[in-house]
């Protein structure tokens, strides 16, 4: 269990919002970002083997991917790792997880990559289930810059 606060609201569900991720990470994947286009993937690569808890960076390494497979994989675990951190941010299963949030967009990238992937190659329910949980976590979704 986490200390961090659930904020209620009397509008609506709660809202969580993540831990900072560590500035190191911060630091590295900015680093690697910075690289050449031709490095640029294997750099953020070796960031996410440094820091795989990072969520932010697992979604640039789906950005950066070589193919649609290797974007879904990368997508998934930052989804995945996502859950957990929302968890131990005291996310119940249901509530507002909002864009606004600079410290949440590395799991909404995550999971809008997730769901952009699906759709490339033809998964449509997951493609929907993403869509909608996009939508539950913000009704303000889609945030047509969660690629940047």
């Amino acid at each position: 269990m986490s200390d961090a606060p659930v904020n209620l609201t009397r509008s609506g569900p709660p809202e969580t919002v993540l831990d900072p991720e560590p500035p190191e990470a911060l630091a590295a994947l900015a680093e690697a970002m910075s690289q050449p286009e031709a490095q640029r993937r294997d750099a953020v690569a070796e960031v996410v083997a440094r820091f795989p808890r990072f969520l932010d960076g697992w979604a640039r390494l789906g950005l950066l991917a070589r193919d649609q497979a290797e974007a879904y994989a990368a997508f998934r675990v930052g989804y995945h790792r996502g859950l957990d951190r929302l968890r131990q941010n005291g996310w119940r299963g249901s509530g507002y997880v909002r864009w606004a949030h600079e410290v949440n967009r590395g799991f909404l990238r995550a999971l809008a990559g997730l769901q952009a992937t699906a759709a490339a190659i033809g998964e449509r329910d997951e493609e929907e289930r993403c869509l909608h949980f996009l939508y539950q976590l913000d009704p303000s979704w889609p945030s047509a810059d969660w690629r940047e």
